[in-house]
């Protein structure tokens, strides 16, 4: 009874694949991912993931930049001619706007910029693992859909014919609004009410300013967000 108990608590252990070419990294990432019960399989470069990555694979932490084939390819790889859909947290140095959207194109679930805590990357793993095992129902309610805009609210990305829009927070936060109630006009004040609950002298004109700045990155969406003179702003797919 003993043996079998082992056996199924080890199975029943989620599996992390650590892909970094870094040897230190990689030993503070799967000593700690241990430690917090999952089972890790640690690995020095993308070719060589590629090679023995199998679908016992629950989630995989992959370094940007490595010598060979670097992550993004390996994620686009995996996305496009392996048809594998587990779950990548990118690990990078790299932070700026265009390397995240390069990171989420490529087929990436999360991001985090080094140097990282260990308390963050816990955290992250867990968020991933939750979000891939939800059932179908639920992950589509995480998703605003509106024509050709797309928000992913758990991931925080905004898609625009399924190409990655990233806004700062307070952007994101107004599309999501607007976006959650498509056709109800809000006013400037209900917005700052709503979005600026910790800072009270919030002017009207930081909404448009905002606004504008969203228009300005939805491209061919940019016309459902509309301004009705003298009540506020709303959002609705064209016909």
């Amino acid at each position: 009874m003993c043996r079998l108990y082992i056996k199924r608590v080890l199975m029943d252990k989620k599996k992390i694949m650590v892909v970094d070419d870094e040897p230190d990294i990689r030993e503070i990432l799967q000593f700690n991912l241990e430690n917090a019960g999952y089972a890790v399989e640690s690995v020095a470069s993308a070719e060589m993931a590629l090679e023995i990555c199998e679908q016992d694979i629950d989630l995989i932490l992959l370094d940007v930049m490595m010598e060979g084939m670097s992550g993004f390819k390996m994620a686009e790889i995996l996305r496009k001619e392996k048809k594998s859909q587990i779950p990548i947290i990118f690990l990078t140095a790299r932070s700026a706007e265009n390397d995240l959207l390069t990171g989420f194109s490529a087929g990436g679930d999360d991001y985090i910029a080094k140097p990282f805590s260990i308390n963050e990357v816990l955290a992250r793993v867990k968020a991933v693992l939750k979000r891939s095992n939800m059932p179908k129902q639920e992950k589509e309610q995480q998703q605003i859909v509106l024509g050709k805009l797309r928000i992913d609210v758990a991931r925080k990305m905004v898609y625009v014919e399924d190409n990655a829009v990233v806004l700062p927070k307070k952007e994101l936060e107004i599309l999501t609004l607007l976006a959650s109630h498509p056709g109800r006009i809000y006013s400037r004040e209900e917005m700052i009410n709503e979005l600026w609950e910790d800072a009270p002298y919030v002017l009207d004109r930081t909404v448009d300013v905002h606004i504008a700045r969203i228009r300005s990155k939805l491209g061919v969406c940019k016309g459902y967000l509309t301004n009705r003179s003298g009540y506020g702003y709303s959002m609705n797919a064209e016909e």
